[in-house]
């Protein structure tokens, strides 16, 4: 039986791990097209950069970026558990 890669659970795992590791002081390339088109308010730009602040312990900070930036963390964790339980499953009675 062939295991399936789960895209998702490597996604989320990445995108955290690059949150943890990234800088949230420095100006980064967006990929917002909000932000891309000139407008000054988007209401999800900060929030990698909340959840970065977050990742590195800094509250204040987080909450001043993006006020939903907790809120986020906590389903991309809850997203992560979830993947990880329903994947776990099929090694388990898999013969190798």
């Amino acid at each position: 039986m062939k295991r399936k890669l789960n895209i998702e659970l490597i996604f989320w795992l990445g995108a955290l791990i690059w949150l943890f590791f990234d800088n949230p002081l420095e100006n980064h390339f967006t990929l917002c097209p909000i932000k891309n088109l000139g407008f000054s308010f988007c209401p999800g730009c900060g929030i990698g950069h909340s959840i970065s602040f977050l990742l590195h312990g800094n509250l204040e900070q987080s909450f001043e970026s993006h006020p939903l930036g907790i809120f986020a963390l906590i389903v991309i964790i809850h997203r992560i558990i979830t993947l990880i339980k329903t994947y776990l499953p099929t090694f388990k009675h898999t013969k190798l």
